[in-house]
C-alpha cells in the first residue's frame, strides 16, 4: 500500500473508522469495567450467603468473567463490521472436539462442581473406596466422576455401627447352648452399646457345622477395638465350654491326585 493508497483511505472512510475505533476504545473499557462490577457482586453475594464453598465461589467467578469477555470481545469485532456468525460457529466447534477430547477430564471438572454443591462428605469421614487417605495410611486420588458414577458409602455418618463377625461350631456341638453362652459374654465387651442390643443367632450350615453371626453395635471410633475383641471372646467362650473344633467330612475333602 503506497502513499496515495493511504491518504485515500483517509480522507474517504478515516473519519468512520476513526469513530469505530474509538466506539471499540470506550466499550472495551466500559465492558471491562462493567464485568469487574459483576464478578465482584457475584463474589459478594457467595460471600454473605456462606452457603458456597470458597472454590466452588472461585470456579464459578473465574467460568463467567471468562465468557462475559468473549461477549465483549464479539461485539467489540461487529462494530468493525466482523460476523461474528462464524466466529461462534468456530468456537462451539472447538467447543465440542475439546469436549469429546476431554470427556473424562470436563467430566471429573463437573462432578467436582457438585461435589462442592452437594457436600457428600466432609473432611474426616471414613468412606469406602473414595477417602483420599485410607486407614492403612495409603493416599488415592480418584476421579470425581468415579465418586458419583459409583455407590457412596459412608460408615462415619451414623454415630452407631454394626460389627459383623462369624463363629462356626462342630456338629456334636448344640447351638443353642453356644448362643446363650456368646451372648452375654459379647455385651460386656467394652465399647459395645446395649442398644441396640448384639445379635447372635444360626447363620447357616455348613458340611463342617453350624455357622453363627455374632454382631454387636459400637460406635464408629471403637469399630476395629470390639472387631478385635469380639473373635477373642469367641475363641476363648468356646474353648472354655470345651468345644471341639470343626472339621471338615470326609466325604468333603478333597481326594489326592493320582497319575494314572
Amino acid at each position: 500500500m503506497n502513499t496515495q493508497d493511504i491518504l485515500h483511505f483517509i480522507t474517504t472512510q478515516g473519519a468512520e473508522f476513526g469513530l469505530k475505533l474509538l466506539t471499540a476504545i470506550v466499550a472495551w473499557i466500559v465492558g471491562r469495567w462493567l464485568i469487574g462490577l459483576a464478578v465482584g457482586l457475584m463474589g459478594k453475594i457467595f460471600e454473605r450467603g456462606g452457603k458456597i464453598d470458597t472454590t466452588l465461589a472461585h470456579y464459578l467467578k473465574s467460568i463467567t468473567s471468562v465468557l462475559l469477555n468473549i461477549v465483549l470481545i464479539l461485539a467489540i469485532l461487529d462494530i468493525f463490521g466482523v460476523k461474528t456468525t462464524s466466529f461462534a460457529a468456530l468456537l462451539a466447534g472447538a467447543g465440542l472436539a475439546i469436549g469429546a477430547a476431554w470427556s473424562g477430564m470436563l467430566g471429573n471438572f463437573a462432578a467436582g462442581v457438585f461435589m462442592q454443591v452437594l457436600r457428600p462428605y466432609k473432611v474426616g469421614d471414613f468412606m469406602f473406596a473414595t477417602t483420599l487417605v485410607t486407614p492403612d495410611n495409603v493416599m488415592t486420588v480418584i476421579g470425581n466422576g468415579k465418586i458419583f458414577g459409583d455407590n457412596i458409602q459412608n460408615f462415619s455418618a451414623l454415630p452407631v455401627r454394626r460389627v459383623d463377625c462369624v463363629a462356626k461350631v462342630a456338629h456334636s456341638v448344640d447351638p443353642l447352648d453356644a448362643i446363650a453362652r456368646l451372648k452375654p459374654v459379647i455385651a460386656a465387651i467394652p465399647n459395645v452399646v446395649t442398644e441396640p442390643a448384639p445379635d447372635v443367632e444360626i447363620l447357616e450350615f455348613t458340611p463342617e457345622g453350624p455357622k453363627l453371626c455374632v454382631r454387636p453395635y459400637t460406635h464408629t471410633d471403637h469399630y476395629w477395638q470390639v472387631y478385635f475383641d469380639t473373635h477373642k471372646a469367641i475363641v476363648e467362650t468356646f474353648g472354655a465350654a470345651g468345644y471341639p473344633v470343626p472339621e471338615t467330612p470326609v466325604a468333603y475333602r478333597s481326594a489326592p491326585f493320582k497319575a494314572t
